[in-house]
């Protein structure tokens, strides 16, 4: 193989999402979306402004194959591209679906080539020949991801690289295939590829120990110019980098927003959630849950309505959204007194009686969860009745 080439130093590009909900989110087990649901995601990634859907598998045929036809119809301003083996029986089925945009992927690591090419790495710059070769003059834009990265030999990774970008490849993905990686080194392999590679790096990351957003992030620090995301983080195992958190993350740390219209992402979230998850999210997820906003201990609350910005990282209007004051065991007098004005209770002073602070303590750890305003305003009727007119 060549030697590393000379880095090429080049104008940097703000970086991009790639959405692949449709492709690797729906691989999540248990989940099986219909041509329609796949469609209306879709709709919905194009509205709120991501830029690239990764869309799916076309080799699957059937009502995959025609959901993929149909998305290509659509005329979406989101540019489109399709997941393919390094197998031109892949790359024809998509473009049997119309698709211009291909991304090929290959397994880069020992045991994934060990597994899939019986260990022979001939097979691999084979296919990897082959597959660019009938893709180049069929398509406007390739890709190419070399599966399970983070665990390759580093100089088969980026000889792997080099020859697709010398081949026509467009971009080239670099993937965190079981989520191993930590943020330092994941941008310590992410910044040789960039040094060395003249065209794009993408980076691909998964959840396993709890660290996509951050690999995520750490990859466009290193220089990346692309990063895939799925919504609400969904996908295989422990799922992907959540678009919603890599979004938000980056217009707070970084002033950079996408051109993502972040007042839709709640919408986004919980649609798609129902779709291919079905209940409801955990309260407690980053950004969209519904406690992202929500404050209940006392010394807490008291400081947020005094100043949002002592306990919010940025302001919930940025998602469309507002902070909630919520009452249960650990509140204090403060957050039922201004429960009880948004009431219009005629007397907001009952707010600081113990007796009341103290009904609604031993009400919550009755009914082990916060009380609704119906159940705090018959507690505050029960200790100050003749404050609530008949």
């Amino acid at each position: 193989m060549k030697n590393c080439q000379t880095a090429v130093v080049r104008d940097p590009e703000p970086p991009r999402l790639l959405d692949t909900t449709l492709r690797d989110g729906e691989q999540m087990a248990g989940v099986a979306l219909t041509g329609d649901e796949k469609v209306a995601i879709a709709q919905l990634l194009d509205a709120i402004g991501v830029p690239e859907i990764e869309v799916g598998i076309p080799a699957m045929g059937g009502d995959e194959a025609l959901a993929i036809s149909t998305l290509v119809k659509s005329h979406l301003n989101a540019e489109l591209l399709g997941w393919n083996r390094a197998v031109i029986s892949d790359l024809a089925a998509s473009f049997n679906c119309g698709l211009q945009r291909v991304h090929i992927s290959l397994p880069v690591s020992e045991v994934q080539i060990a597994a899939k090419f019986g260990g022979d790495r001939q097979r691999l710059w084979q296919q990897l020949h082959e597959s660019l070769n009938f893709a180049r003059d069929r398509s406007t834009f390739i890709s190419v991801g070399a599966e399970d990265a983070s665990r390759a030999d580093p100089d088969l990774l980026l000889a792997v690289a080099q020859t697709a970008q010398s081949l026509g490849a467009q971009r080239f993905r670099f993937c965190d295939t079981v989520g191993i990686l930590d943020p330092f080194e994941m941008m310590k392999q992410v910044q040789r590829l960039v040094h060395h590679l003249q065209i794009p790096v993408e980076v691909h990351t998964h959840d396993d120990l709890g660290m996509a957003t951050a690999n995520a992030l750490a990859g466009l620090r290193a220089g990346a110019s692309v990063v895939d995301v799925t919504v609400n983080g969904i996908g295989e195992r422990a799922g992907n980098a959540a678009l919603e958190e890599v979004v938000m993350a980056m217009r707070r740390l970084q002033g950079w927003d996408f051109g993502i219209d972040s007042r839709q992402l709640l919408l986004l979230s919980r649609q798609v959630h129902q779709w291919m998850a079905g209940g409801t999210l955990p309260p407690w997820k980053a950004i969209v849950g519904d406690n992202a906003f929500a404050h209940e201990a006392g010394i807490h609350a008291d400081a947020i309505l005094k100043n949002p910005q002592t306990y919010e990282p940025f302001p919930p209007q940025w998602l469309g959204a507002e902070h909630q004051v919520r009452i249960g065991k650990h509140s204090g007098r403060r957050a039922i007194a201004a429960c009880l004005a948004a009431q219009r209770i005629p007397d907001p002073g009952w707010g600081d009686r113990q007796e009341l602070l103290d009904a609604v303590r031993v009400r919550a750890i009755e009914l082990k969860r916060g009380l609704a305003v119906e159940e705090v305003l018959a507690l505050a009727a029960s200790s100050a009745p003749q404050t609530f007119p008949s």
